[in-house]
């Protein structure tokens, strides 16, 4: 079986779009939709901002989610047998199997965006990459602190913790203490995936509320438990809870393996970072870009 898997934060590039919107006419329409939608030329800062400006999470967020969308919809290779997103991701992946429709998915993000920057601006959270040591040691390293948590469980040896500067800072020093080969600062805005985002899940969680969601056309494999949903009402809830929870990426693509999948091909961003990570996960699966 064959899954679309669709990026989050960290995979914008400047440029990014460009030559979707120069050769397509039915992508310029898109981009053109979505500048609309936002009330700015989002378009304008992919093809030709800064990567400064595309770190912002308000600009980062609709910018990778407009990529992987527009590419995916222009490819129409194939139905997807499944879905799954990395944190952000699960807005494109919901676009695509036709849960949502393009402007939702995209308002959605916006106010997504923005509530999390809001969220950021306050200056008291971060995150940090533990590479080379076993979850299990990661996880009981940050429960026996306050503050942090494990945030992205991205493939085996390398996971994500978040939380406040302070917490994070300590259990970067513990972690590396109990053998870890690394343990990098990440150039985030805000502590995602922890308790530091309460403000902004709640916000989204009014907003989600209000949109009216499909009946999928494929599963989503969502990242708050790694299982595969068709429900409506069960993947709103999901998705309002990721904000305040792990992305259990390993465990879903363990999942999705064990479900029968054996091709994913990462739509959107530089095409590489998921593909990395499925890798790891198991090196007998196929994985490709669009």
């Amino acid at each position: 079986m064959k899954a679309y898997v669709f990026p989050g934060q960290a995979s914008q590039f400047v440029g990014m779009g460009k030559d979707m919107y120069e050769s397509n006419v039915h992508a310029k329409d898109w981009f053109e939709k979505a500048n609309e939608i936002l009330g700015f030329r989002i378009s304008d800062i992919m093809f030709n901002g800064t990567e400064e400006q595309l770190k912002e999470t308000a600009i980062t967020q609709p910018s990778v989610f407009l990529h992987s969308v527009i590419k995916a919809k222009i490819a129409e290779a194939f139905i997807p047998d499944g879905v799954a997103g990395h944190s952000l991701g699960e807005f494109s992946s919901l676009v695509i199997n036709e849960c949502l429709s393009f402007e939702d998915g995209l308002k959605l993000v916006k106010e997504r965006a923005e509530a999390m920057q809001d969220a950021c601006d306050r200056g008291i959270g971060t995150m940090a990459a533990i590479l080379g040591l076993e979850d299990k040691v990661v996880e009981d390293i940050c429960f026996g602190l306050d503050d942090v948590i494990p945030a992205n469980y991205n493939s085996p040896g390398q996971l994500v913790i978040s939380g406040t500067h302070k917490a994070v800072e300590l259990a970067m020093e513990k972690c590396l203490e109990a053998g870890a080969k690394r343990a990098i600062r990440l150039q985030v805005g805000g502590a995602f995936h922890s308790k530091l985002m309460q403000p902004a899940q709640e916000r989204l969680q009014a907003a989600i509320e209000k949109t009216h969601f499909n009946k999928p056309i494929c599963p989503i494999y969502q990242n708050v438990n790694a299982m595969a949903s068709s429900d409506p009402a069960v993947i709103k809830v999901n998705l309002v809870n990721q904000l305040t929870s792990p992305v259990r990426w390993s465990q879903t693509i363990r999942h999705m393996i064990d479900d029968g999948f054996d091709q994913f091909i990462e739509v959107g961003g530089t095409g590489s970072v998921l593909r990395g990570m499925i890798r790891q996960i198991d090196r007998n699966v196929m994985s490709e870009s669009l």
